[in-house]
């Protein structure tokens, strides 16, 4: 049998898929690159679609903090993401298409919330100028970028239906776990996770802290947060919860930031 040829290294021989390899070989504590970030989504269904109304005072909220905090600017798609997406689903569409789609769309939308913020020193990033943040910071840049993973053609098939599982809530925590960031938070236009939706039904109730593991033992039929953050969340090495807040409410990100409780706080144990 012909001796392969091998570097020598703490993974020499490896299969990469070994049971019981990550035992084998110690794990260095990973590197937070931006630490002090605070990942602000905010969400195309639930602040971008709804105009000038929100987003004015809510860009004007985010530029004030941005001179006291760290932030980074996520942004969603909404409505038009629907309608792209009820469009290529009628036409066949594969998933990875929808994702292709779907991702120029929260682009548009973090072009316009960039130019929203440019008083302020907003700037348009894109996925791969996040490693460039710390020098952006420290220019006074508030960067905006969109929250689509750049997955693409090659996004993972949902587990039932068509529409991708990785959309932009899941895109904001990937950037905050990438980057080692100070927090995580999710701006919607509720008051945070319900176990119903509250504008069906008014008598929902707000669930204020839970862990991933009961929240998925609730098996709610609706969530205000894609399920694949829950998936993510447990197995995240930086970010170890997420906090769900209305963005319309002025005050909740600076709350927010300052690690109170303005909706949801979802938590990996």
């Amino acid at each position: 049998m012909k001796k392969r040829f091998e570097l020598t290294s703490g993974l020499q021989g490896e299969t990469l898929v070994r049971k019981g390899m990550n035992m084998k070989r110690p794990v260095a504590g990973q590197l937070r690159i931006a630490p002090d970030i605070n990942v602000v989504k905010i969400g195309g269904h639930g602040a971008i679609d709804y105009g000038r109304e929100v987003m004015y005072p809510l860009c004007e909220e985010i530029g004030t903090l941005s001179k006291k905090h760290q932030v980074l600017v996520v942004t969603g798609g909404g409505g038009r993401v629907r309608h792209i997406m009820d469009i290529g689903i009628d036409l066949g569409m594969p998933t990875g298409v929808l994702a292709e789609l779907s991702s120029k769309i929260s682009e548009q939308n973090a072009i316009m919330v960039s130019i929203l913020l440019s008083k302020y020193g907003g700037s348009r990033i894109k996925t791969g100028d996040l490693l460039e943040l710390p020098m952006l910071l420290k220019l006074g840049i508030l960067p905006v970028t969109h929250g689509t993973p750049p997955y693409g053609l090659y996004e993972h098939p949902a587990r039932t239906g068509l529409i991708p599982p990785h959309r932009t809530d899941t895109g904001a925590f990937l950037i905050a776990e990438v980057l080692g960031a100070k927090s995580c938070i999710i701006g919607k236009n509720v008051d945070g996770l319900y176990t119903e939706d509250p504008r069906k039904n008014p008598d929902a109730d707000l669930i204020r802290d839970i862990t991933v593991k009961e929240l998925l033992a609730l098996d709610l039929d609706d969530m205000v947060i894609e399920p694949m953050v829950l998936g993510l969340l447990k197995d995240a090495v930086h970010i170890r919860e997420v906090r769900i807040i209305n963005c319309h409410t002025r005050g909740n990100i600076e709350k927010a930031i300052n690690g109170k409780n303005a909706g949801t706080i979802i938590r990996a144990e």
